[in-house]
């Protein structure tokens, strides 16, 4: 998982990666500590989606720009579009499902 620092790389790796997640969380938010790595384990039964974190007190534009009311959030995009939305208090295995779901359908569409 990639930590980026800016709000422009953010949406540019957003635009140009087919796949990808963002992690949204602070250092202060005890729930993201926790999550963060689960987060990581999942993602990485999935390589052809690009992670990549952010910490919103490092750029606070990310909350504007994606509209995060808590963190920790995780997005889910697919060309460009958020495809999935999770916050805060996040079931792993319902996560992990649904992840799978949708990266599944993609890459059996784009073959």
């Amino acid at each position: 998982m990639e930590l980026l620092k800016d709000i422009e790389t953010v949406k540019q790796h957003i635009a140009d990666e087919k796949l990808s997640l963002l992690y949204i969380g602070q250092e202060n938010c005890s729930v993201c500590h926790g999550l963060k790595p689960q987060i990581k384990k999942i993602m990485s039964e999935f390589p052809d989606v690009y992670t990549m974190e952010v910490d919103a007190m490092d750029v606070p534009e990310v909350a504007g720009e994606f509209q995060v009311l808590t963190v920790p959030v995780v997005l889910l995009f697919v060309e460009g579009k958020e495809y999935l939305r999770k916050a805060r208090i996040i079931q792993t295995a319902q996560f992990k499902a649904e992840v799978e779901k949708i990266v599944t359908g993609y890459l059996s569409i784009a073959e």
